[in-house]
């Protein structure tokens, strides 16, 4: 508190110090309403995963919706950390540090070493000083993708003694003839499309601002020539799938568009695959993906052409063609679903006394009980 023989005499100064008081106060009104707003948005962000994650399966929220909503309550945390850091005092900025997950940096990334030397290696008393140590500190940068253009010069060459001709290297083969991508920019755009779900008109628009001026349908026929060159090793990973003793096989929709009606159908796409790491198979995992017009059965039986073995299956009728007593083809039996079974079980136990759909759920019990202690 301030007394009143600190107060200044003069009029103009008593008015200077008063203003300043109440922008003080306005200054500091405003900052505890803007933390205000943020904690209410941030109790809104609380309250919306608390419905997400214990909510009625009806009211439970989409996962991707899940992730866009911690993100944004990270986001909102980090913002009242940064200010918390920047409102307190320099000398205790760093004495608490927040507990984060900071992730570690692989040790295969390259390194790009910086020395940061004093001034002066002079020290006040006139003599030289000699290191003793160092502190280490590491962060992750990054090189923006920054698109180049190889440029192929092929000299030729011809004897000045005689006739015979010029001489001149063979240019290098190229995935699009003519094209104006490399392989690697071809590669780029597949794992941007596919893997990173980027659609081809929104790398358009990325390399737009860097001055490529390549149009959608330009990206969709390198993708769509991508595909053939790729098809060999797509065959060689179905066929590498066939010759195991035992595959997983199901089904999903997929829309698809239909030309001519300006609307989507539905089409199906039928994943086959290995993975025999749970108990220890030497079998490298794999999948496929085969796309079909639709999910009967004909279509597993086209798609498993040349396999022999055990096939795992849910609870589709579609897929008993497969050991139709007059089916003329490989032998393939069938391992259904435990989860599909026991669902089915549970349903009949619900209709009144069932001994026989109660003695199996409890057997499938017992497997779930063995696979839970391995």
């Amino acid at each position: 508190m301030l007394d009143t023989a600190d107060l200044p005499d003069d009029v103009a100064a008593l008015k200077a110090m008063l203003i300043a008081a109440r922008l003080s106060e306005a200054g500091k009104d405003a900052q505890i309403a803007r933390k205000n707003e943020r904690i209410e948005r941030l109790e809104k962000l609380v309250a919306a995963f608390k419905q997400a994650a214990f909510g009625r399966k009806s009211e439970k929220t989409d996962p991707d919706q899940f992730d866009l909503a911690l993100e944004d309550l990270e986001t909102a945390m980090a913002t009242i950390h940064a200010e918390e850091e920047a409102d307190a005092p320099a000398g205790n900025r760093a004495t608490r540090p927040r507990a984060t997950n900071r992730g570690s940096l692989p040790q295969h990334l390259p390194r790009v070493e910086e020395i940061i030397e004093p001034e002066s290696l002079i020290c006040a008393c006139g003599g030289c000083l000699h290191r003793i140590g160092e502190d280490v500190s590491e962060r992750l940068d990054v090189i923006p993708a920054q698109f180049r253009v190889i440029v192929t010069r092929r000299p030729k060459y011809a004897c000045r003694a005689c006739t015979d001709g010029v001489v001149q290297a063979p240019a290098p083969a190229r995935l699009i003839q003519a094209g104006l991508p490399t392989e690697a920019t071809v590669a780029h755009v597949l794992v941007s499309k596919y893997a990173d779900h980027l659609p081809l008109y929104r790398q358009a628009q990325i390399m737009s601002r860097q001055g490529l001026d390549l149009d959608r349908s330009t990206l969709a026929d390198w993708v769509g020539r991508a595909a053939f060159e790729l098809r060999p090793v797509f065959d060689a990973l179905i066929t590498d799938l066939k010759r195991s003793t035992k595959l997983f096989m199901d089904e999903t929709r997929a829309p698809v568009l239909d030309p001519g009606s300006r609307k989507t159908k539905t089409g199906y796409f039928w994943a086959l695959a290995r993975d025999d790491r749970p108990w220890g198979g030497r079998a490298p995992p794999g999948v496929a993906f085969i796309y079909a017009p639709g999910r009967g059965g004909q279509h597993a039986e086209r798609i498993l052409q040349g396999f022999t073995g055990v096939l795992q299956v849910d609870g589709y009728a579609g897929y008993n063609r497969l050991i139709a007593p007059d089916r003329i083809g490989p032998d393939i039996k069938l391992a259904y679903c435990w989860a599909h079974a026991r669902r089915k079980l549970v349903e009949i136990t619900r209709t009144g006394s069932t001994p026989i759909a109660e003695e199996g759920v409890k057997r499938i019990g017992e497997l779930y009980r063995i696979e839970a202690e391995l």
